[in-house]
């Protein structure tokens, strides 16, 4: 078990996260008054979105703090997902919310409602300033999903704010209210797109697939191009979070000291950690030519290695982290 200090900018991601939550909650407040005062769609979506990002921002805070608590006997891995579950419940709550907008919008559309351009035109134009200083912030901490979704909500409001602006005016000038939910569609569907992809990468996690970029023939390449590396099966590689890699597969090579075999692990860890990114692994070594008992029975270990699958108790020869 291996325990880690906590990142030395964590107190400074937890600063900006108060603060992004704080300004969030108030402009809340401030669209939901007004979209129901100007009968604005466009301004009472912007409400409900900026309530998410709100609860975003707070999945994220406790998410950051329990990411980087150390590991215990209970949790051998430590928390190192919170951030990424915070990451994938950010995103569903997205989609849900932008179906929603996306079907009053095609109710409106069929019934406009007359709305107030100038009182959208105002607070979206304070929604810009807000939204875009916190994406901005968001930006210099965001290095993981569950931060880059954080921002993902912040810059996606910006832009979307942007368009209630562009929206007011051009009701403004032709006073053609529909308008303000042909604008919302479009809101709506800017979040579903970002949410998708976060919801696709953070699934991917969760369930332990092969982490987005890596492809298991290139890694399982390298490591029989390593001298003494006869080949390499049941190799898995996974995440444990968003920037946190691990691999576990068992490697074939000739009848040799340890000694011999320590030099091998030594350059597959390095080949590993300096090509592609991962820092945990574990290698269960079979040696060519040696035997073991099985059930009183004498077995080649290659011979066990290609009828056990995946089922396998062999102890570790070697484990880097």
């Amino acid at each position: 078990m291996h325990v880690h200090a906590a990142p030395t900018g964590q107190g400074k991601t937890r600063r900006v996260l108060w603060f992004s939550m704080l300004a969030t909650l108030l402009y809340v407040a401030l669209t939901l008054v007004a979209g129901l005062r100007a009968h604005s769609l466009a301004l009472l979506s912007e409400a409900g979105h900026n309530m998410s990002d709100f609860l975003a921002l707070a999945l994220s805070f406790v998410a950051v703090y329990f990411q980087n608590r150390p590991p215990t006997h209970k949790k051998t891995f430590g928390y190192q997902r919170a951030g990424v579950l915070a990451a994938f419940l950010n995103a569903a709550t997205l989609i849900l919310i932008s179906l929603w907008i996306g079907i009053e919008a095609v109710h409106r559309l069929s019934a406009p409602v007359q709305v107030q351009p100038r009182l959208m035109m105002i607070v979206a134009a304070a929604g810009v300033l807000m939204n875009g200083v916190i994406a901005a912030l968001l930006w210099g901490v965001a290095r993981d999903v569950n931060l880059r979704s954080a921002f993902i909500h912040m810059a996606g409001d910006t832009l979307s704010t942007a368009a209630v602006i562009a929206g007011g005016f051009g009701i403004l000038l032709t006073g053609q209210n529909w308008i303000d939910p042909a604008l919302s569609i479009v809101i709506a569907a800017l979040i579903l797109w970002s949410s998708i992809d976060i919801v696709r990468e953070t699934l991917n996690i969760l369930l332990e697939g092969t982490p987005r970029g890596m492809a298991l023939g290139k890694i399982r390449a390298g490591m029989e191009s390593i001298e003494g590396v006869i080949n390499v099966h049941d190799l898995h590689v996974w995440s444990l979070g968003s920037q946190s890699h691990a691999l576990a597969c068992h490697v074939q090579i000739d009848d040799i000291p340890p000694s011999e075999s320590n030099c091998i692990l030594l350059k597959i860890n390095t080949l590993a950690k300096e090509n592609f990114h991962i820092h945990h692994t574990t290698i269960q070594f079979e040696h060519v030519g040696c035997c073991q008992e099985l059930d009183g029975c004498v077995v080649p270990v290659s011979e066990m290695a290609a009828s056990a699958g995946h089922d396998h108790h062999h102890s570790h020869a070697g484990h880097a982290h």
